[in-house]
């Protein structure tokens, strides 16, 4: 239940009022966001009304806490929390700004995150039945060796897409990639993976122009897009008959399940995702790449060819 409108005393309600005037005059912020904060700092005016402050001044981080956890009672979503704050902070920056206040008691609060679901990944049947692409045309042999590549090195979309054909060597089974940040690693494939790169090296000259150096084309000849990876592999999930809607990422998410299920070895997943830090802030441990290709060859469902 909404908490009924009061007026608000003069130590609450005419800071509030240049504050208002300064977002218009000076800072220049557009009328949504001016209408954003006034609805968020009206409604926390009226808290700490009910809560027997009447002047701004006798707001110290507790008192933003609560209000904080006030908003996450309520059910707000953690942006509209987020808002809520940046507009506190912005307010309380104001009056040091004019001499009312000497530190801001919203700096140290923060809105939790916005928890971002993983999308569930595919049993390996299900990786099974999709990869069983049997069809020996050139874009089907390309989308199989994406597909065996993306699940069978965990690759991110992005990073697969930009593979040059210098990054591979099938000789030695590894396969050079530049993540997020412009960061370079080795990451090893084998067993089917490393079979049907092979297939495709093959056929590859048919499609790619003669000066193409990305390692997956499109059938213009030209370095494949991120959306035309997604749209096949949607419509290879379909054409397989798999339940699950079949993206880039959750090909490199089955690949990190059935990693960490097989081997236990946290470490070594980190790693061959390319992931700075792991989950549970443990200190990140660099491994050799030797050790990586044993993990890797030894728990990969689809290292070793039946």
């Amino acid at each position: 239940m909404s908490e009924s409108v009061q007026p608000l005393p003069n130590g609450l309600q005419k800071p509030l009022e240049r504050f208002y005037e300064y977002l218009r005059s000076e800072k220049g912020l557009s009328l949504h966001t001016q209408r954003n904060y006034k609805q968020q700092l009206e409604t926390m005016a009226q808290h700490l009304l009910s809560m027997g402050l009447k002047d701004w001044t006798q707001v110290d981080a507790a008192w933003v806490r609560q209000l904080a956890s006030k908003g996450m009672r309520e059910g707000m979503k953690p942006s509209s929390l987020a808002t809520r704050l940046s507009s506190l902070r912005s307010f309380f920056d104001f009056l040091i700004l004019r001499g009312e206040l000497s530190a801001n008691p919203a700096k140290g609060v923060s809105a939790p995150r916005k928890k971002r679901p993983l999308p569930k990944n595919l049993d390996v049947d299900e990786v099974g039945q999709l990869l069983e692409v049997t069809d020996d045309d050139p874009l089907s042999i390309r989308d199989r060796a994406m597909m065996e590549l993306m699940y069978g090195a965990g690759l991110r979309l992005a990073e697969m897409v930009g593979v040059n054909v210098k990054d591979v060597s099938l000789f030695s089974g590894e396969l050079r990639v530049v993540g997020k940040g412009d960061k370079e690693r080795k990451v090893p494939f084998s067993g089917l993976a490393k079979e049907w790169v092979g297939k495709w090296l093959k056929v590859r000259s048919g499609l790619a122009k003669p000066d193409e150096k990305a390692l997956f084309v499109s059938k213009l000849g030209v370095r494949i897009s991120h959306r035309n990876v997604q749209k096949r592999m949607a419509e290879w999930g379909q054409k397989q008959a798999v339940a699950s809607h079949i993206s880039p990422h959750k090909l490199r998410h089955s690949f990190a399940t059935h990693m960490l299920e097989s081997s236990n070895n946290l470490r070594a997943v980190q790693e061959l995702l390319g992931h700075e830090n792991i989950s549970t802030t443990q200190i990140y441990t660099h491994l050799d790449f030797q050790h990586l290709a044993q993990v890797y060859d030894q728990a990969h469902p689809r290292a070793k060819k039946k």
